[in-house]
């Protein structure tokens, strides 16, 4: 059966629509703000410094337009399952084109070289970098096939784009007042990719009757207690990392307090989920996984740069 083909409408009203349905900024703002924000700062915090107003500015700016891509991306790569198993989606309805997200993905990389170009022009290397491996993500390494049969290896080699952002972010703050990445931020970035695995795999548990065909769930590949236990274990994984860059800028008792806080609330929310997997209540695992972004984020950026000012 064809998809729908959606009504005509206005240019505005359709990516207003497209933003709310693929890429809501409500959502999707505060968690790039906050992690954005906390990358400058904890760069900063290394060097004992605050972050400059337009580290802020350029680390956001090209964030959010390097989530807005991996978006644009997954609509690219993923447009023949979605036009055969999920075509209420945007481009297979008619609402936007690939060619006119194509063309927004352009645009996102022409302001991002241009604001490291204005702030300061050797981030562009960083940037070439990000992008190479955005676009092999786009072709899935070109080993599509053998990725999609190893669904753990697909997560790992697709999450390692988020420490690839954060270095960028950083970079922001790093890279025009000392040159050369400040010692300690390894952890910040571990963190950073454990984190993006916590937001995958939340966003792919859901009780049996929430299940779509076609798509992938971690629930429908490992079922519902490996699928939690990895979830509860990439936090874990996640929040060690973040107590260990906690201390590097000797902020670890209240990032070990939050941590346990979460990991304690996030125990209750999987066995509540394996007990009685009801309708609508995997939702519980994006949203605490956003919550623990803005908790982890919070935590190493604006939390101890408020406490030393």
């Amino acid at each position: 059966m064809s998809p729908p083909i959606e009504a005509p409408r206005s240019a505005a009203r359709r990516w207003w629509i497209y933003q709310r349905e693929r890429f809501p900024l409500a959502a999707h703002g505060p968690l790039i703000a906050a992690f954005s924000f906390s990358a400058v700062s904890f760069s900063a915090l290394l060097r004992g410094a605050t972050p400059a107003p337009m580290a802020v500015v350029s680390a956001f700016v090209s964030a959010l337009i390097f989530f807005l891509q991996l978006r644009i991306a997954d609509e690219f790569k993923d447009i023949d399952e979605d036009r055969r198993f999920r075509p209420y989606r945007p481009v297979p309805r008619g609402l936007v084109s690939l060619r006119e997200l194509g063309i927004l993905g352009a645009i996102g990389a022409l302001v991002q070289l241009g604001v490291a170009l204005i702030y300061h022009p050797p981030l562009v290397g960083l940037l070439f970098a990000t992008w190479a491996y955005l676009a092999l993500m786009s072709h899935e390494f070109f080993i599509r096939d053998w990725l999609k049969a190893r669904p753990l290896t697909y997560l790992w080699s697709h999450m390692l784009i988020m420490p690839l952002v954060d270095l960028y972010a950083t970079a922001s703050d790093w890279l025009p007042t000392a040159g050369s990445a400040p010692s300690g931020l390894f952890w910040f970035l571990v963190a950073s990719f454990f984190n993006g695995v916590v937001i995958e795999l939340g966003r792919k548990i859901r009780a049996p009757e929430d299940e779509e065909t076609g798509v992938e769930t971690y629930t429908v590949l490992w079922g519902r207690r490996r699928a939690v236990g990895a979830w509860l274990l990439a936090l874990a994984l996640s929040m060690g990392s973040a107590c260990l860059a906690a201390v590097e800028i000797h902020f670890v008792a209240p990032m070990v307090i939050v941590a346990v806080v979460f990991w304690s609330l996030s125990a209750i929310i999987g066995a509540h989920f394996l007990r009685r997997p009801v309708p609508g209540l995997g939702k519980r695992f994006e949203l605490a996984s956003a919550a623990w972004t803005l908790a982890l984020y919070g935590s190493l950026g604006v939390a101890p740069l408020l406490w030393r000012s």
